[in-house]
């Protein structure tokens, strides 16, 4: 018995060892992006122990005894087993693939006389003015945004390069799942972001405060536009109005007026969210391939408010790219006020084409102390969109997310502050991309995506490029080669300097060109410039009204047919000052002066006489004053470093009005009198409801004085088979001139309207477009004269102009073919005759003609 009695005792001691409490917590989640899956079993095989997941896929379950592993499971996914260690607490993390056994649909239909999610939504429409934001005079509210990027189903040849599998490696040292499997997520880009927001109505305004940022992994530079963007203000949805514009597309909302005929609604249930008692309503698009959604919202029964929306974009929308679209909204309750969003998800996967990587973007925005009614007066206080108060340090944008995961840094702020908790897989990718940029190869990636997207390649303290611009072939210069930089703000943040030098092998000319501007004032964006240029242009270019001013337009106006162009050497020399002097509006003084020397045949009369024994000159020189005028009342401009850009929708109308006053031959004996010019633009894109977009431009132009055809008005050709939307496109170069003329362009977009509903056309997402453009204007009687021969005895045609009948064409096509090619069938409605003579400058026309065209539209 003494034996016994020890034994005994021992083995009460080890049994209470034996029998240990294990606490297992997590997450479940899908395997191909890293959704949430809610209400998943967990369960300890061969035992009782189980617990069911929440709403967001997060579980926590204790049992005892020492079991080798826990399963996971989920209808419609496979059941899933992790192995277990022999730790107290532990964190697991499961991705689930698809597969298992699914529930066949059961449809549950009401004999009532009418369906009653019908009087609900008229209910909703009733109430609409009281519950919609546009009722408050303001808003304000504190703003935290996440944003996560990742790549999703990886293809085994891009899983192999190195900047791939060193991330892969680096989530398999930190014990991160969530990226360390090969066919897991792969984190490229993490951000955070804490604000203050401010709302005004009538009209809208918002103003955004960036009071915090941390920036993880492979993401824009600090400073950048995009880095500007990642605040709220970019994910301002709002389902009151009839439609809901996501990613520039139009789709029409659940709870419009008139959903009818888009919807289907089913009454489901009615549950309390938070507070509210609601009910909850299924939607679904009577047609699959229109821009809809399809899910469910939520109504409450006291005011008949949008109190909650989950929806997800239709799978078979006629979008490009965008191979999901999610977004969750959490409204405020109606019982204190019109509706603010306290909780916006908003998740996008966008995929190329098949067989290549898709990228998942999760938007996350958690909104509090809201503060309604309360205007602010101070002068201009709404209309820059976004104030950077404050930017996170970069060495403070590290560790403090995961105690299971090793990890290194300071805490940032928002391991402190952050509003909204990490779930387990946010916080596993989060300490992956803290150390991902430190990888030679994730450095080395980021410089090419840098160089592909802005044009441009860092090197040091300057920017060399852009790269559209180093090389461009054309019938006049030959090859045309060109080295260009710029200044960079690590130079200096207010000044910014950009030049170049080309040559073409045909010509031999050397041209180069530099410009400087100041930043002299942020708030009203106050900016001198000073610009040189010697260069070959094109008179059809040289002073097109409001032509664009961009690297894409500048490089391929320098290939192809540049003698059809009428070829010009100039010297410009220009000094200039812009101006905001209220939101919307800004004005610009310029001066500059022209050298111009035609490298084709050209003769203008250097006197006011123009008799058959007038003097007549070959060079010319332009001195101007340039007013010009820009109205762009609901526009964001977003500013960064030492540049600023509009983005966004802007849904009302831009005007822009440019005067001109100058003189020829300034500092020559008997000057010509001066000569005026003025122009004035208005361009819009209109959504017009279920029959798609229309974008239109109405342009004005009028010369009242004597001047060589240099100065005129020259409408724009298109010889080309390609599609230019700024362009009549059956009209040629130097076809018409004008001294007072209006045209108007038409670029119908009609989605997938029409062509949806044919079967078979219906799978290839085809789009029909429509576009008409139309010009009238003439030559005064004193424009109409000119030199019959240049100053070598070349003789010169009489300048072509329109008559009493105006210029018009018309057309149709398909857009979306392959994704982004265009195909425009065009018809010359007017001036269908040839021309008397066939010259370079009124060279054989078109009456009909096959345009292509390449764009990327969603």
């Amino acid at each position: 018995m003494k034996f016994f009695a020890p034994l005994l005792l021992a083995l009460l001691l080890v049994l209470p060892a034996a029998a240990q409490r294990i606490v297992i917590s997590g997450q479940v989640v899908e395997a191909t992006n890293g959704e949430p899956v809610p209400f998943a079993s967990i369960f300890v095989p061969k035992t009782n122990f189980g617990v069911t997941a929440d709403a967001d896929g997060k579980f926590k379950l204790a049992i005892t005894g020492s079991p080798d592993s826990i399963a996971a499971s989920a209808m419609g996914f496979a059941t899933l087993r992790r192995k277990l260690s022999d730790a107290a607490t532990q964190t697991v993390l499961f991705r689930l693939k698809t597969g298992g056994v699914a529930l066949g649909e059961v449809v549950v239909s009401s004999r009532q006389p009418e369906n009653p999610a019908f009087r609900i939504l008229r209910e909703v429409q009733r109430h609409k003015p009281e519950n919609e934001r546009s009722a408050l005079q303001a808003a304000e509210y504190d703003s935290y945004n996440r944003i996560e990027t990742s790549l999703i189903d990886v293809p085994a040849n891009l899983a192999k390069r190195k900047v791939i599998k060193d991330i892969r490696a680096l989530a398999v040292r930190q014990g991160a799942a969530a990226a360390a499997d090969a066919d897991a997520p792969l984190p490229i880009f993490a951000s955070e972001v804490g604000s203050r927001v401010y709302q005004r109505n009538a009209p809208l305004r918002r103003r955004e405060d960036l009071l915090h940022k941390q920036m993880r992994g492979a993401g824009p530079r600090e400073g950048s536009i995009l880095s500007q963007m990642l605040g709220s203000n970019f994910q301002n949805f709002d389902f009151y109005p009839n439609w809901q514009n996501v990613l520039g597309k139009d789709f029409i909302s659940p709870i419009a007026e008139g959903g009818r005929l888009t919807y289907d609604y089913e009454l489901q249930d009615s549950v309390f969210v938070g507070k509210d008692w609601c009910y909850k309503i299924a939607v679904t698009p009577k047609r699959s391939h229109d821009l809809a959604f399809k899910g469910t919202i939520w109504i409450t029964q006291e005011g008949y408010a949008l109190r909650r929306i989950d929806v997800v974009a239709s799978p078979d929308a006629n979008i490009n790219f965008v191979s999901d679209l999610r977004i969750y909204q959490d409204f405020t309750s109606p019982g204190d006020g019109p509706g603010l969003p306290i909780r916006t998800k908003l998740v996008l996967s966008v995929r190329p084409y098949e067989k290549q990587a898709a990228m998942l973007v999760r938007f996350t925005t958690v909104s509090s102390n809201f503060v309604r009614n309360q205007l602010h007066t101070e002068p201009g206080f709404y209309d820059q969109p976004i104030v950077s108060s404050l930017m996170e340090p970069a060495e403070q944008q590290g560790g403090g997310l995961l105690a299971s995961v090793p990890q290194g840094g300071a805490r940032g702020y928002f391991d402190e502050h952050r509003p909204d908790t990490l779930s387990l897989s946010e916080r596993q990718t989060f300490a992956v991309l803290d150390s991902a940029k430190q990888l030679p190869s994730v450095r080395n990636l980021l410089d090419w995506v840098d160089l592909f997207v802005n044009g441009y390649k860092r090197v040091g303290r300057w920017d060399v490029g852009p790269i559209l611009t180093s090389y461009a072939h054309n019938d006049y210069e030959g090859s045309r080669i060109r080295l260009g930089f710029r200044t960079t703000p690590d130079i200096s943040r207010d000044w910014v300097t950009q030049g170049y030098v080309a040559y073409g092998t045909k010509d031999t000319r050397i041209k180069y060109g530099i410009r400087t501007y100041y930043i002299a004032e942020r708030r009203h964006w106050t900016v001198f410039t000073g610009e040189f240029k010697h260069d070959v242009e094109q008179v059809a270019l040289l002073d097109n009204d409001f032509t664009s001013d961009n690297n894409l337009f500048a490089a391929a106006s320098r290939w192809g047919r540049f003698i059809q162009g009428r070829p010009i050497l100039r010297d410009l020399y220009s000094l200039s000052v812009q101006r905001d002097l209220f939101h919307g509006f800004t004005q610009t003084l310029t001066a500059r002066h022209q050298d111009i020397s035609p490298l084709h045949d050209f003769a203008y009369y250097s006197t006011s006489d123009r008799g058959p024994t007038a003097p007549i000159g070959h060079d010319l020189t332009l001195s101007e004053v340039v007013l010009e005028s820009r109205y762009a009342p609901d526009e964001n401009l977003v500013q960064s470093e030492n540049r600023r850009r509009a983005v966004g929708l802007k849904r009302l109308p831009v005007f822009t009005f440019r005067y001109t006053f100058g003189y020829r031959n300034l500092f020559e004996k008997n000057t010509p009198p001066p000569y005026q010019k003025f122009n004035l633009l208005i361009t819009h894109s209109a959504s017009v409801g279920q029959l798609g977009r229309l974008n239109y431009r109405v342009e004005g132009s009028y010369i009242p004085d004597a001047v060589p055809y240099l100065i005129l008005k020259t409408p724009l050709g298109n010889q080309t088979p390609f599609y230019n939307a700024n362009s009549f496109n059956l009209m040629n170069y130097f076809e018409f001139v004008t001294d007072h003329s209006v045209s108007l362009r038409l670029d119908h977009h009609f989605e997938g309207l029409f062509l949806n509903g044919i079967p078979g056309i219906r799978s290839l997402n085809w789009r029909l477009v429509g576009t008409a453009n139309l010009l009238y204007g003439s030559l005064s009687n004193a424009n109409t004269t000119q030199p019959r021969r240049d100053m070598g005895g070349h003789e010169l045609a009489p300048i072509p102009t329109l008559d009493k009948q105006p210029y018009v064409e018309v057309g149709y096509g398909i857009e979306n073919i392959f994704k982004f090619i265009r195909v425009d069938f065009i018809h010359r409605l007017t001036y269908r005759d040839q021309p008397a003579q066939d010259t370079p400058i009124t060279p054989k026309h078109q009456n009909f003609g096959v345009k292509v065209g390449a764009q990327f539209r969603l």
